[in-house]
């Protein structure tokens, strides 16, 4: 009875917006990804807010595994990676970006660490050609 009123609720959704349900996956691991961050304050590196994903959308497959009794492979698999592509790049992209932002350039005359130049004075600086 649940899964058939979940399902009847998504149908809604679906149909009240016009949109496929390859966008309203998208739409919905993105608002879940926001709201995760919101609530539970945890930076998009700690893979928390993104667990909060893939708990929202093994909860949608699993309703749709019930509502249908059977797995429907091609459906689940298309699903699964329509939610969690973007948050998983959001999530790597915030979790790489201080190892990206903590390499030093060299120059002659100063060291250029992110986006802050500090000038070094009478220090010999080693540069390659």
């Amino acid at each position: 009875m649940i899964p058939k009123l979940y399902h009847q609720m998504i149908d809604a959704i679906g149909d009240g917006t016009g949109l496929p349900d390859i966008i309203l996956h998208i739409h919905a691991g993105m608002a879940l990804l926001m709201i995760a961050r919101l609530i539970t304050r945890r930076s998009f590196g700690t893979f928390i807010p993104w667990w909060v994903v893939v708990a929202g959308e093994a909860f949608n497959e699993i309703m749709d595994r019930l509502n249908f009794g059977s797995w429907r492979w091609e459906d689940t698999s298309l699903d699964i990676i329509n939610t969690l592509l973007w948050p998983t790049v959001i999530c790597v992209g915030v979790r790489l970006r201080p190892m990206i932002a903590q390499r030093v350039r060299v120059k002659p005359g100063s060291v250029e660490t992110a986006t802050d130049v500090v000038p070094i004075e009478g220090v010999p600086v080693e540069t390659k050609p």
